[in-house]
């Protein structure tokens, strides 16, 4: 019966729905708290949006009789703009001293899992810290949804590297069946059934296991809701959890590496199936390769410091925290290891932001809360590289390992440098946009990184100084929150809408 109904209504009505259910949550927490301003706030809110979701609810049902890709690519393009303007009003009216504009920019980069944030922790209270932290993990969710319901379907979001089909026109053997009437709903629905008890039940553990480990608990439920949607969203406060906490969230951060953490859709099955992934791969080459030679770095400069006596507790602190910092920054995620500074203090030398920005543009795995260029893009690139190189050598050599990898070498590379220069290009542009704004070239590096990367952590770690985004005024704002959610939807998806053949079918 709910299925039925749900398969009539559009995608953005049961989106508004899920929000104004979700701001039971902060009204809980904050009468539990005694905070009943906040409270009120929220309670209000939730009551005035279900009575307008309804409303909308009624007027739209059965409206839209076949539904077409290129509707839900335009409904997830308003889930990340339109959908904050209405989870930005108990914000708005709880914190009180604030413009609307400020908290609507804050409920994009929570939705879109970015995680900058315009205000000082101890400023918001602790209840609008779960708030933002729940948005985050919302959109964790529907990324993950939308990912293998919609965007695979379409050959989009990385999935048209392994894909036969064209970019964008969901035409590929594997997964015509989006063409059908409504089966986008029908998809959307099932794997939401799907999916969303993995993400709760994960969420659920990493939260216990935080607890365990000492950590405050709201500090703990929302590190827990940020890491599985790497939006590296924190509270300010919490930390007591210490190197255990940090080796829980260090273990869960895998879930963005590879879709296969929790999905089996390659029929791959078990931990030979994981390792052999190329993703996983990548990733823990990157993760060990890159933190080895910081700490060759650090190590260099620590013996010359020490005058040829070294700290052996301080080097594998340092190197903890640069392995922990690396995965963090590789998924997008963005939180600190308590340990990262220890290098510095150890050697006298600073780690360059480049280091994290790199990391920041590779990104985590196709069809993760992850954002960046993708893993298994990064790998068709390299597979394609090597090849080249062995024809350099052995001309008339033939690329074996079967049809899969000579399709990535082939044609999996070819689109994956397409959206490369895409990415590029879009770097490009939000520069050049920040510049006009009158942005600096740093800063407008760093900040237009951040954005497209979603890794919004970048703007105080990446930089010489941290930038403080509540001094950036509303043109930079306006393009932080653009390229926020160009950074989630990808280019290619954008470049997909404006494709006429794509409208005309």
């Amino acid at each position: 019966m709910i299925e039925r109904l749900l398969v009539r209504l559009p995608l953005i009505v049961i989106l508004m729905g899920l929000g104004s259910i979700a701001m039971v949550v902060p009204a809980a927490h904050a009468y539990a708290i005694r905070d009943l301003h906040v409270a009120r706030v929220f309670l209000y809110a939730c009551l005035l949006s279900c009575v307008i979701t309804a409303i909308i609810a009624l007027a739209t049902d059965r409206l839209v009789v076949r539904r077409r890709a290129r509707g839900y690519l335009i409904t997830l393009i308003a889930a990340f703009t339109l959908i904050p303007a209405m989870l930005a009003v108990p914000f708005y009216e709880a914190l009180g001293t604030t413009r609307f504009s400020s908290a609507w920019f804050e409920m994009v980069s929570s939705m879109t899992t970015t995680g900058a944030t315009l205000y000082e922790p101890r400023r918001l209270p602790d209840s609008l810290h779960l708030w933002r932290a729940l948005v985050g993990w919302l959109g964790g969710l529907l990324i993950w949804v939308t990912a293998v319901a919609l965007i695979a379907p379409m050959n989009l979001g990385g999935f048209e590297v392994l894909s036969d089909g064209t970019i964008g026109d969901g035409t590929s053997s594997s997964a015509s069946q989006i063409t059908r009437v409504a089966d986008g709903s029908e998809r959307l629905i099932r794997f939401t059934m799907r999916l969303a008890p993995i993400y709760g039940g994960l969420t659920l553990a990493l939260w216990v296991g935080l607890l365990i480990a000492g950590e405050t608990p709201l500090a703990a439920v929302c590190r827990a809701m940020s890491t599985l949607s790497t939006s590296g969203i924190t509270t300010g406060q919490g930390g007591q959890a210490g190197l255990a906490g940090e080796m829980l969230i260090f273990l869960f951060l895998f879930f963005a590496v590879s879709r296969l953490t929790f999905s089996s859709d390659s029929g791959k099955q078990g931990w030979r199936g994981l390792l052999g992934d190329p993703e996983m791969r990548m990733g823990l080459f990157l993760i060990t390769a890159l933190p080895l030679f910081l700490m060759l770095r650090h190590f260099v400069g620590a013996y010359e410091l020490s005058g040829g006596t070294l700290n052996l507790e301080r080097a594998l602190r340092a190197l903890w925290g640069a392995v922990f910092t690396a995965l963090s920054f590789l998924t997008t995620t963005g939180f600190e290891s308590a340990e990262w500074d220890t290098a510095t203090k150890w050697s006298g030398l600073t780690t360059p932001g480049m280091v994290l920005m790199g990391l920041a543009l590779i990104g985590g795995g196709v069809a993760t809360t992850a954002g960046g260029v993708k893993l298994l893009r990064i790998y068709a690139l390299y597979k394609h590289g090597v090849r080249e190189l062995e024809k350099l050598v052995h001309a008339t050599s033939v690329g074996g390992a079967g049809k899969v990898a000579r399709r990535i070498r082939r044609q999996g590379a070819y689109a994956a440098w397409v959206f490369f220069m895409l990415f590029a290009l879009s770097i490009a542009l939000v520069m050049l946009a920040f510049s006009l704004a009158g942005i600096g070239f740093e800063k407008a590096t760093v900040l237009t990184i951040a954005a497209l990367s979603t890794t919004g952590p970048l703007v105080t770690l990446a930089a010489g100084e941290p930038i403080i985004m509540g001094d950036l005024d509303n043109p930079a704002r306006a393009i932080f929150a653009f390229a926020m959610v160009l950074g989630r939807m990808e280019t290619l998806a954008l470049i997909a809408l404006l494709n006429p053949d794509f409208w005309r079918r």
